[in-house]
């Protein structure tokens, strides 16, 4: 199904891709970046239909997969990739993906879950997340190198407890994940933790951000993610 995906070409070397008929509560942002020597996906939406095929990877290029978080909407299927990076923190939830922890139990009652059947006769109560060990682990520091560019690792918790995001430090490229975004911030999750949220957004505050592409919504530059923290941490001074 072709169409299940909507892709938007963001600049020479960027690709947004996102799944238009998911419950926008769970639709999030997939990002391709093209390196010189590696290409990078970030997340990996709800997998509801084959993601592998819409990447444009060259063939023999390695594609290295990123799940900034364990979260349903973000790890779907990333059990099609080989090359698969995540928060060493929940690594061992990777290998079940028990639907406790990918919150997937939540979609399957979620109304209006999708606006077009991906298949006849498919029901939300039958949404599963395959497991998805991950063949590289993540902690604040590493870097993931695509050989011109390389992106820092920062653990950025709040949203959930591993949350991860990849920085380019010499550019000022930021992809966020869920730790900021340009929409509702979502903190009243079971793992969420609002005082962990505010030291996130206080950091981000001195993140020289170029430009950031997060887990949801559009894209910023440093200046409106700047704002997005600030109202964050004005909402929540009472903590």
């Amino acid at each position: 199904m072709d169409d299940w995906f909507s892709k938007t070409q963001v600049d020479a070397d960027t690709t947004m891709l996102s799944e238009p008929f998911v419950h926008d509560f769970v639709r999030a942002n997939i990002w391709h970046f093209s390196g010189r020597d590696a290409d990078l996906l970030v997340d990996t939406g709800m997998g509801i239909q084959p993601l592998a095929p819409r990447i444009d990877t060259p063939d023999g290029k390695p594609l290295i997969v990123v799940a900034t978080h364990i979260h349903l909407d973000h790890v779907g299927s990333l059990h099609e990739f080989p090359l698969r990076a995540g928060p060493r923190m929940s690594a061992a939830a990777f290998e079940t993906m028990d639907p406790a922890v990918t919150y997937a139990y939540m979609f399957h009652d979620l109304e209006g879950a999708v606006s077009k059947l991906p298949e006849p006769g498919w029901k939300a109560a039958d949404y599963r997340i395959p497991p998805a060990p991950l063949t590289r682990t993540l902690d604040e520091g590493y870097v993931v190198d695509l050989g011109d560019r390389q992106f820092r690792v920062l653990h950025l918790p709040g949203h959930s407890p591993d949350s991860i995001a990849l920085f380019d430090e010499t550019d000022g490229l930021f992809f966020a994940g869920d730790a900021i975004y340009d929409a509702m911030l979502i903190d009243d999750l079971p793992d969420s933790d609002r005082a962990a949220y505010r030291r996130t957004m206080q950091r981000l505050l001195d993140l020289p951000v170029r430009i950031g592409h997060g887990g949801h919504g559009p894209s910023f530059d440093g200046k409106r993610m700047r704002e997005l923290a600030s109202a964050y941490l004005r909402r929540t001074d009472d903590l």
